[in-house]
């Protein structure tokens, strides 16, 4: 009760401070690209009930049913010039508090996925977070922010997806879920604010008993900070 009460009030008061942002862009997509000012898509929320999950318009209205599917990158072609900034800078992602005030998200939480990218994931990992609503941000998505870097340039990357990020991000929602309350709420909260200004930020270094990432993972860093062979 606490925690909703919470994030009833913080999602109303972020889209108030935010309005002066929010309507702007709402303005530049509609008269730009194709037309679109939100994108709303299926996720998987609390106990696995389906819900739209919103964000500004930043991909080409077709891309699911494009090459790439569900899963997008850094240089993904279906993304559209405006869409560049809003997903870098994770403005496309703020719509997502109206599905907090309406309560189908959580400020904090296991991030939702589609049910293509949900079924990924072992079924002992969906019950263990099955209780929780997903959040807007959550320890998964501050270690994940580069993720569409990571993926890009891959010509398996569905593959590398499944093996490599999907058992660490499940391994970190279980984290969360041994861990959570309000002061860690907070933190994470902090966290993805300073995430966005500093995008080197490590979240291992604030929590010391996070999972270590595999080695799998620090090789696909080291690779994506050196670029591609030639």
């Amino acid at each position: 009760m606490v925690k909703r009460l919470f994030d009833i009030v913080l999602s109303s008061l972020a889209l108030l401070v935010l309005s002066p942002l929010l309507i702007p862009v709402m303005l530049v997509l509609r008269f730009t690209g194709e037309g679109e000012v939100f994108y709303r898509q299926q996720r998987l929320g609390r106990d696995g009930r389906p819900f739209g999950i919103l964000k500004f318009a930043t991909m080409l209205k077709n891309s699911p049913n494009m090459a790439g599917g569900d899963i997008s990158t850094r240089d993904d072609p279906r993304i559209l010039p405006l869409g560049r900034f809003l997903r870098a800078t994770k403005i496309n992602e703020l719509p997502q508090l109206i599905n907090i005030v309406v309560g189908d998200m959580s400020i904090i939480g296991p991030r939702p996925f589609t049910p293509a990218i949900a079924a990924l994931f072992a079924a002992d990992h969906q019950t263990a977070v099955a209780h929780l609503r997903p959040g807007l941000s959550g320890i998964g998505s501050i270690v994940f922010r580069d993720e569409e870097g990571l993926l890009a340039n891959l010509p398996d990357r569905l593959a590398v997806y499944r093996t490599t990020i999907v058992p660490y991000k499940a391994a970190l929602e279980r984290w969360y879920v041994r861990h959570q309350s309000l002061a860690l709420d907070l933190k994470l909260i902090a966290l993805t604010a300073l995430a966005v200004v500093r995008p080197a930020l490590r979240p291992e270094q604030f929590f010391a008993d996070l999972p270590a990432p595999p080695a799998d993972l620090v090789a696909l860093r080291s690779r994506t900070v050196r670029g591609p062979a030639a």
